[in-house]
């Protein structure tokens, strides 16, 4: 070996073992590059990613509906209820968000004493219909979740871990926010 290409071969070892130094105290990301824009402040990327918690929920007809069948894409998962003004607030939004980027399943869960009419009603009269109807009356994914204040929307990955946590409410539908989650959705 030359002596260049073994100066070469040297460096790219000692990046090799930086990185990993890195990584292994969590100064490098695993989801590095997807920072969320300024109108995302509040979503925070979560280091390391955790699995998302084993919970289910149910849709208007009563079905039931696990989180871990979702797996294989990006959702973004959001607990609300109707007594939360933020929350009501950003309802529209989110609808408007999971319009604009197809490869992203926006799920807006009602953690409130509402059954699934009513939350369903509440949903049409806020033009947030798109969201889809759905419900968690035992409060498990609060528990689970680890939500103090509603809202409260977590960003899964395909793989099924929560790599990014907003506690408070976002603007989910700015041109810069939707052009983040289509750039890290790939649609």
């Amino acid at each position: 070996m030359t002596k260049p290409a073994k100066i070469i071969t040297v460096l790219a070892i000692l990046l090799a073992v930086a990185m990993g130094i890195l990584y292994g105290k969590g100064l490098l990301a695993v989801h590095q590059g997807l920072e969320p824009p300024a109108s995302l402040a509040v979503l925070k990327l979560q280091n390391p990613a955790k699995p998302a918690p084993q919970v289910a929920f149910s849709d208007v007809r009563g079905t039931r509906h696990a989180l871990a069948d979702f797996k294989g894409r990006y959702v973004l998962l959001n607990l609300w209820a109707t007594w939360c003004g933020p929350c009501v607030a950003e309802l529209p939004a989110l609808a408007t968000l999971s319009r604009h980027v197809p490869g992203l399943r926006v799920i807006a869960v009602d953690v409130g004493r509402d059954t699934a009419q009513q939350a369903d009603a509440f949903l049409k009269s806020h033009n947030a219909e798109r969201l889809g109807t759905f419900v968690d009356t035992d409060i498990t994914m609060v528990r689970n979740f680890g939500a103090y204040g509603l809202p409260m929307t977590a960003l899964i990955d395909p793989e099924g871990n929560v790599i990014a946590k907003a506690e408070g409410p976002a603007e989910w539908a700015t041109p810069e926010a939707v052009k983040y989650f289509k750039r890290i959705t790939g649609s």
